[in-house]
């Protein structure tokens, strides 16, 4: 028996149809990718088998019974729980306390943190719950969040796009966790367009393109190039790489430093570098650590900059 079944499910918006006609098949204990380019309705469809937004026509079956899930609150209440992309957690919270706020209030405050401790030890995930989580990396966030999830017991978790901004080091422990999950029934949607951690982890893989399912393989037995054919429905274009004379500089930033501007921000702490004409600069690093504030003093959202 499948665990999860979508048929014919469609969900049109005044100016795009996000689904159309998108069939979906999880198997218990299976690693499930959902894979798409920006905007082919990968958050659609996972909305709608969370319940956050309710499909236009088509039918959800859920351990072969036909249902209709009308809220995130039902979802979780039939053994679906998702982590979204963006973590909603209160900062000025313990990691404790925010995975209160999604319980049933029937458990104690000190309950719960004896059980994230149990979930967090039986899955290795390294959660300290009383910790404020203004004070967490971003991995220990997602953790956080990951607990928060299990907490009810799922039979399917939802991941949307997990290692987005995760180190490398944080992905492989990640997997890890999902893999163990796997062993143990529980069903994974894995939303990505990371070709090669879809191969690495999936064990099925639907591939959406506009709105439409363009496949449904094995990622182990594709290449990146079979995927990328699959997500944009032409050859994936062949990038070559050549020597270029970077020009003038056109901005030059020298002893940039301002402090965070509410207290869970970052303090930029005498930026400099030049930025040349033809030339593309990367600004690297784990989410958290800055790129925002740099973003928003060069762009003049923070006006704080001194001036030149």
């Amino acid at each position: 028996m499948l665990r999860l079944e979508l048929s014919g499910i469609s969900k049109q918006y005044p100016a795009v149809r996000a689904n159309d006609k998108v069939s979906l098949r999880v198997k218990p204990g299976e690693i499930h990718a959902v894979l798409g380019e920006n905007g082919a309705g990968k958050s659609t469809m996972m909305k709608i088998i969370y319940g956050a937004v309710q499909p236009d026509e088509g039918q959800v079956r859920w351990n072969g019974q036909p249902v209709s899930v009308k809220s995130p609150a039902e979802a979780r209440t039939l053994g679906i729980s998702m982590v979204y992309q963006h973590f909603s957690l209160f900062d000025t919270l313990t990691a404790a306390e925010n995975v209160w706020l999604g319980l049933d209030k029937a458990f104690s405050l000190a309950e719960v943190t004896a059980r994230i401790g149990e979930v967090a030890h039986t899955y290795g995930l390294d959660v300290d719950a009383l910790r404020p989580v203004h004070t967490l990396s971003v991995g220990e966030k997602q953790r956080v969040e990951i607990v928060r999830a299990l907490m009810t017991k799922p039979q399917l978790l939802i991941l949307d796009e997990p290692t987005s901004v995760l180190t490398p080091q944080a992905v492989d422990k990640l997997f890890v966790t999902l893999r163990q999950l796997s062993d143990g029934g529980c069903s994974i949607l894995y939303i990505s367009h990371k070709l090669d951690e879809i191969r690495a982890l999936c064990h099925q893989c639907t591939v959406l393109r506009g709105g439409k399912v363009t496949g449904e393989v094995d990622p182990r037995a594709e290449s990146n190039a079979s995927l990328s054919r699959l997500m944009i429905g032409a050859e994936p274009p062949q990038l070559q790489h050549k020597a270029t004379q970077a020009g003038a500089v056109v901005m030059a930033v020298k002893g940039l430093t301002l402090p965070q501007q509410d207290q869970f921000g970052v303090d930029l702490k005498d930026i400099a570098f030049d930025v040349r004409a033809g030339e593309i600069v990367g600004v690297a690093g784990v989410s958290g650590n800055g790129q925002q504030e740099l973003m928003a003093a060069l762009s003049g959202e923070d006006p704080r900059a001194p001036a030149g």
